[in-house]
């Protein structure tokens, strides 16, 4: 079922972060192979900006496309052949796309990311871990298996994943950040991982942190950071949080 819903002004913190005079943002969390979640997302979102006279619309994507969901590769296909007409697309890193970065190149990756969902997106790529050919021995054969049979428009597409994004008072990355350290010294470690300290810190972070990684029944917002994650692949929605001059509000499907 298609559905939006708007923040309420109480529900918001006192804050006065902005994003850039013209500018329209929606920053989408974790998709994880939920296709027809993102595709019906995509209509709301451009019926959504029909309503709005910004001239310049931004979709940030939060990272984690693939893994656990039942369609990885149709899902990063939508990303590079259905891009939002008329938006700029920033497609951010997962700690899930570091894993099959990882596992293209390290086959002692294998076994965390199988336990991760990793299956699911080699079997989207026509690959089954539990089935190797006769005579295999370790990992090697899914490895050589899944670089074969990856498009190389694909291969691109993660290989140009950012590790973050800036638009006005807020910063956008996959998973968070270190309090207490500067955010031009953050480690990517971080920005793909971390959940404690960050998501109890009550401290300024510099910027307002808009994040997924961590699922949560509803969006999370705080002063200092606004979580999207909101568990599609298990059933939960699939969220957007849109920004507009200093508004807040979310789209769901």
């Amino acid at each position: 079922m298609v559905s939006s819903r708007s923040i309420g002004e109480a529900e918001l913190p006192a804050t006065q972060a902005r994003v850039p005079e013209g500018t329209l943002v929606y920053a989408i969390g974790d998709s994880h192979g939920c296709v027809d979640r993102l595709r019906a997302l995509h209509e709301i979102i451009l019926e959504d900006a029909e309503q709005s006279a910004r001239a310049r619309r931004v979709a940030v994507y939060l990272g984690d496309y693939i893994d656990r969901g039942p369609d990885p590769r149709g899902l990063v296909a939508l990303l590079i052949e259905e891009p939002l007409p008329g938006f700029e697309p920033v497609h951010l890193i997962g700690n899930h796309e570091a894993f099959l970065l990882r596992f293209l190149v390290d086959l002692t990756v294998a076994p965390l990311w199988m336990m991760n969902g990793g299956a699911a997106t080699c079997a989207s790529y026509g690959v089954d871990p539990a089935r190797p050919p006769e005579h295999a021995e370790g990992d090697d054969w899914l490895q050589r298996e899944l670089k074969a049979r990856i498009p190389e428009t694909h291969l691109a597409f993660f290989a140009a994943l950012r590790p973050s994004h800036l638009e006005g008072d807020y910063l956008f990355v996959h998973a968070g950040v270190r309090p207490g350290v500067p955010l031009g010294a953050q480690d990517q470690a971080d920005l793909l991982w971390i959940r404690e300290p960050f998501l109890s810190s009550d401290e300024d972070l510099g910027k307002v942190v808009v994040h997924g990684h961590t699922p949560t029944d509803a969006p999370v917002v705080r002063a200092n950071r606004i979580g999207v994650d909101t568990g599609a692949c298990y059933g939960g929605p699939l969220t957007a949080l849109v920004l507009e001059g200093g508004e807040r509000r979310f789209l769901q499907v």
